[in-house]
């Protein structure tokens, strides 16, 4: 089995095939930081919109969406618009959005509501989050490639 290849690192350069483990560990640092960004941004709307047992889980849904929306237009700004540094990627899409999305939440959502006696919600549930988050990440995209600056540096390259 190989490791996974990190398509910042150009493989045809004999010398970046092999990163040295400091860098390694600098990665694992900016998605840790971000993750704790993150997460914290997602405590904090699970405090402001609390979902009461047996409901649907709007904020959990919420956060997934708007997660996948800003990814969305996240990574057509860094593919197709800006020369990001290399921690860019892991530290925002990993870390920050990693931790700010939460589909373990999700499940552990859908197992309540089935458990609570409300599997018609669940399965709604179920099927509206993946939904939404391909949605949001699709409009996400498609949004940010309509963004006259945006536009008018896709053409440049």
């Amino acid at each position: 089995m190989t490791e996974p290849v990190d398509p910042d690192v150009d493989l045809a350069d004999a010398r970046r095939r092999r990163e040295p483990r400091r860098t390694r560990y600098g990665v694992l640092a900016v998605i840790a930081a971000g993750g704790a960004i993150g997460t914290g941004a997602r405590y904090g709307a699970a405090l402001l919109w609390p979902t009461a047992a047996g409901s649907f889980p709007w904020t959990t849904l919420g956060v997934n969406a708007s997660g996948c929306l800003v990814i969305g237009i996240f990574m057509v700004i860094l593919t197709e618009v800006w020369t990001a540094p290399a921690w860019v990627r892991p530290f925002f899409a990993t870390g920050v959005l990693g931790g700010f999305t939460t589909f373990s939440t999700y499940c552990v959502d859908v197992e309540r509501l089935v458990i609570g006696g409300r599997a018609g919600l669940a399965l709604a549930y179920l099927v509206a989050t993946p939904a939404a988050a391909l949605a949001a990440v699709a409009a996400g995209a498609w949004a940010a490639r309509r963004l006259p600056a945006i536009k008018a540096t896709r053409r440049m390259r």
